[in-house]
């Protein structure tokens, strides 16, 4: 598995292209807000010569959903999303309103299938399970690829930290549910690809990371 990050847009999010040797590919949150953000990710899926066939979103929030339609555009792919989190990302131009005070003018392209906790996501010769994790979002969920030994835990685990609890549909009590209950049981040696910051592992966040205590 080959594994390309991008940092995008002023809150520094984490965008993931994840490709292996077939060149299918997904991304996940594909956060590219500025014109150069949105033309780096397309020379890289150019340039690798891969196939997209998946754009996954780990919640409905805009810095994780700037890129959206980029990729709408250049491929047809559709985002997909936990239900829960359909009403963030069916409106974008509001959100920018409500939480960043901007204004964005960019479509909100069509919303893809919905998935739910234990759905398998397939590309190439990998998989992807999907872990429903509530609590930042009420259809937060994480990516967990258990050949390769790492997960995609957007906003629901940072690096000795973890996500905010005080948006609209956020729940501190699922939070730790999600957190006590399907990370921290993973593997320790799991490898934690978060949706800000650099990566971890579930080992280290067991043992420094008060939340999973």
């Amino acid at each position: 598995m080959t594994l390309k990050t991008f940092e995008f847009n002023s809150l520094q999010e984490n965008t993931y292209v994840v490709s292996d040797d077939t060149h299918d590919c997904v991304i996940i949150d594909c956060g590219a807000y500025f014109p150069q953000e949105r033309l780096a990710i397309l020379n890289y899926i150019k340039a690798e010569r891969l196939r997209p066939v998946h754009l996954l979103c780990t919640h409905g929030h805009l810095d994780h959903c700037f890129g959206n339609d980029t990729i709408y555009d250049a491929y047809g792919l559709k985002p997909e999303l936990h239900a829960a989190d359909a009403f963030l990302a069916a409106d974008l131009s509001k959100q920018a309103a409500d939480f960043f005070g901007i204004d964005y003018d960019h479509p909100t392209p069509p919303m893809g299938p919905h998935f739910a906790d234990g759905d398998i996501i397939t590309f190439g010769s990998h998989e992807l399970r999907v872990l429903h994790t509530p609590g930042h979002t009420p259809g937060g969920v994480c990516f967990y690829c258990e050949a390769e030994h790492l997960i995609f835990t957007g906003d629901t685990l940072f690096r000795m930290s973890i996500g905010r609890t005080d948006f609209e549909g956020s729940s501190w009590q699922s939070m730790l549910q999600s957190l006590r209950t399907v990370i921290a049981p993973l593997p320790p040696e799991t490898i934690v690809y978060s949706g800000h910051g650099p990566r971890t592992t579930i080992g280290d966040e067991k043992r420094m990371n008060p939340y999973l205590r």
